[in-house]
This record gives C-alpha cells, structure tokens and sequence, in this order.
C-alpha cells in the first residue's frame, strides 16, 4: 500500500539540498476549489554556524535515518486511513523537527502535506504540483495488488473494470480516468472528480475507497465498491419489470442521495440510468461525478451548457445557459423517474433542436415572460414558433395520479418552479399506497450493465439485418 517514515523524509530532504529547490506549491486556480491553495511552508533549510558542507550533512542525514528507523509508520487502505495518517505525521513531526534542527541547525514546519511529502509518499510529481490537494492525506494503492477482470463500462472520459483485490479477494470497481498528465488544466479537471467524491458521504452516493498509481505512472485508477447492475442495464432485459414499491423504493434513495450531494453545493450535471447503479442486496447508489462541479447560489460563476447525456437534459441548458444551478439535476432525475415506468428513455431526441421540440410538445412551452425575463443564448433560435400545451397527462394516464403530479413537478421547463429533491421527496406519491418496500426484498437478478444492454441490441440489429438479407435473396431467386 504505502508507508511513510522517517527514510522517505531524509531522502526529500537530500533531493532538496541537491536542488536547491526547497518548495513545491500548489496554486490550483481551477473551479474546484480557486480559494484553497497550500502554504508554501514545507521545508526550510538553513545554514547552521559551523558552515556543514554538503557531505557532512548527508551524513548526518544517513546517521538520523538508521535512529528513526524503528518509528516506521504503515498506512493501509486510504479510504479509512487519516487516524493513523495523523499518528504518522506526528511521529515525523516529533522526530524530524527535533533532531534536524537540533544537530544541523534546519528549520522544518509541518502543516498540510507538501509537495515534497506527497512524492514521497509514492504520488506522481505532475499530479502533486498541480493539484495536490485533492489527494492531501491519502496514500496511493499499489496497481500489484488488484487483478483485472472484465471491462464492465466505457464512457467518453473514463473505463471501468471489475477487479479483485488480491490482499482480501474482495472484488472492487476500477475507474480508468482519461487526461493528458502533460496538461495542467487536465490534470485539474480529472482531480476535481476526486475532491468532489472525498467531500461525499452517503449510503445512495458511491464513496472512492482508493486510488491507484505510483510515482512513475502516468495513468490513475479510482477505486469503487462493486455494483452488480446499473440502472439503463435493468431495465433493457426482456427479464425485469419492476413493480410499484420497487419503484419506489429506487426514486427514495435516488432523490436522498441527490438531496445530499445539492446541500454540499454539488451539482451532478449528468444524471442519467447509466449512471445510477445498484447491488444485489437493492441498494441504489449515484455514480460517475466526472461532470460533477460546485455551486454557490451566492456568487454564481458562468457554467457550460455542454453537459448532461442529451435525451436527460433539462431546456434551459438546450437553450444555452451558463447561469444554471441544481435544478438540472432534477430534470434528470424526472426523466429517470418516468424511465422506470415506460421502461426506456421517453425523450429521445437524434439533435439538441429536436430534443428541445420533443420536450416542448411533452411538457408545454414556457410562457411570455419566460422568454422575457430569461434571456438564453439560443432563444431566438430555437423558440417554438407555435404554443403548445402540456401532453403529460395524456401520455401519463395510464399512471397513478399521484405518479403524475410528481413528474410535473419534476418535467417542469421553468427550472424557477421544478421540485427540488427536498420537496419531492414530501410529494404524496411516497406516502400513498403501495408503500416502498426494503431494499433487501428486492429479487436478485444477474449482473446487467449498460455495455449489456447495447450488446443485446447490437445482437438484435444483427438478426434483423440477417433475416432482411434472407428475405431479399430468396426473393430475388423466386422471381428469377
């Protein structure tokens, strides 16, 4: 896993008198975090009076490391390891502030983890001196200790594996994150996914157990717990049919694990089935935070529109808006919510023009002062030339009502007026009958995920233009 001592310590401070370069400051300016940096207070070297050459110093550098060498101090898995990561660094503290100083005149502070101390903990330098403190008071795992599998998803930023750890046997998720180390503004952007994910601490939120990678690497890996299924994967088999309660049971833990990632200012900007998985004891949890930012409804920053999976994106973002916040998501999560009856996306649109129309013709056009008040980029543009009014209902009626409130409230193309999680959650849908039934009633189905789902319709695709080729052939010789 990792070890931090006195040895590791020693040999920072050599390499830094061999430089002479005696800081690495992180000055991460990104939108992750643009007030957080880290003092430049790692380590300060002084020259003592009796004038130490470099030789003698490393010497006593060598002679300190053989004392310390009994206060190693082992840090295992990251995920539950800042106890003894404190205990470690007191012991280094005590140890290195004391002899340094007192046999050779150095001056050394401890405070957050420098960059110095992050490499010598085994993280790669581009990483440290760009975006230490996404990883400040972790260790890396050891890419030894895992075994692939199987590649279980493929998204446009990242690859996920099904791994065993070969130290427990306990089978884990692997996120492979895409970024070019060599760019700083990348290195940011993937760190970002990893400062958003330590903030989280929820049972419907998936929690970063781990992070692979070593000095030398230049690749990363995100360590997950397994989930056997993901939301798009289930409900794509010709074998599931969720009922009701189950149904509910899922829209609860999706909308509190939702509710808690907006009360820490995060807004996911990419909730869609695929990214909503869940194990075999029904447990529901929110995954992939890669589009994942912060917001302050306080002091509103201009956001991109280019996010979310088209047919889960709210209008205003298809209208072009960069002043956007939680309410995104709750569209999403609408869209979700009526998946789960329908079982497939209900707007599915091929071009974003389109799927403002679809989107419109289902929930209505917004009215007068919407347009007014609202000034989107692309309002004018993309403004239906015809009013339509809401069809929801219509194409609903087969729901309960209460099932069809709540998607109002959720589908609503003023974002001013769409439910947040909080409120929906108080909706009469989850306190009418059928009650939600325990996530540990719900049937165990075998493992079903996204990449399972477009392998039986390309299968399906498959057949079909085989037997159309058929049709034509036999045609073709019948009249011949």
């Amino acid at each position: 896993m990792g070890c931090i001592n006195s040895k590791h310590v020693a040999r920072s401070c050599n390499a830094r008198i061999r430089d002479h370069s005696l800081l690495i400051s992180d000055d991460d300016r990104s939108s992750v975090s643009s007030s957080s940096r880290h003092s430049s207070d790692s380590l300060k070297l002084q020259k003592s009076n009796n004038h130490y050459n470099y030789n003698q110093t490393f010497e006593k550098l060598e002679k300190i490391r053989e004392e310390t060498e009994d206060d190693k101090s082992s840090v295992g898995y990251v995920g539950g390891s800042d106890n003894i990561q404190k205990t470690a660094d007191e012991s280094l503290n005590r140890r290195s502030s004391g002899k340094f100083s007192k046999k050779f005149g150095i001056s050394i502070k401890f405070g957050k983890s420098s960059g110095g101390e992050q490499a010598a903990a085994g993280w790669p330098a581009w990483l440290t001196a760009v975006a230490g403190e996404a990883i400040d008071g972790w260790l890396p795992l050891k890419s030894e200790n895992f075994e692939k599998l199987d590649k279980i998803g493929q998204g446009t930023y990242s690859s996920v594996y099904r791994a065993r750890d070969l130290r427990s046997g306990k089978i884990v998720a692997l996120k492979k994150v895409k970024f070019d180390n060599f760019n700083p503004q990348s290195v940011k952007f993937m760190a970002r996914e990893i400062k958003i994910l330590r903030k989280l601490d929820h049972p419907n939120v998936m929690k970063l157990e781990g992070i692979i990678t070593s000095r030398l690497s230049c690749s990363i890996y995100l360590v997950f717990e397994y989930m056997e299924h993901d939301l798009a994967g289930l409900l794509s088999s010709p074998d599931v049919k969720f009922t009701g309660p189950q149904i509910k049971c899922y829209m609860t833990q999706l909308l509190k694990g939702i509710e808690h990632c907006h009360s820490r200012g995060l807004i996911h900007r990419d909730i869609k089935s695929s990214n909503i998985l869940i194990n075999n004891e029904g447990v529901l949890k929110i995954a992939d935070f890669g589009l994942a930012n912060f917001y302050n409804s306080r002091n509103r920053q201009p956001l991109t529109s280019r996010v979310v999976t088209l047919w889960y994106r709210a209008p205003e973002l298809l209208l072009g808006s960069t002043n956007y916040g939680t309410y995104i998501d709750m569209w999403s999560v609408g869209c979700v919510f009526a998946e789960l009856f329908v079982g497939r996306p209900i707007l599915k649109g091929r071009t974003e023009v389109e799927q403002l129309h679809k989107i419109f013709k289902m929930c209505g056009t917004p009215t007068e002062e919407y347009w007014t008040k609202t000034r989107h980029p692309h309002a004018a543009m993309f403004r239906p030339q015809c009013t339509y009014e809401s069809s929801l209902r219509e194409r609903c009626k087969e729901l309960p009502r209460s099932v069809v409130d709540l998607l109002g409230e959720l589908l609503c193309v003023e974002p001013e007026k769409r439910a947040s999680a909080n409120f929906a959650l108080q909706a009469e849908y989850f306190y009418t009958k059928p009650y939600a039934c325990d996530p540990a009633s719900m049937p165990k189905y075998p493992p079903n995920k996204e990449m399972d789902a477009k392998s039986r319709e390309a299968s399906r695709r498959l057949v079909r233009s085989l037997v159309s080729l058929s049709i034509k052939y036999i045609f073709f010789h019948v009249k011949k």
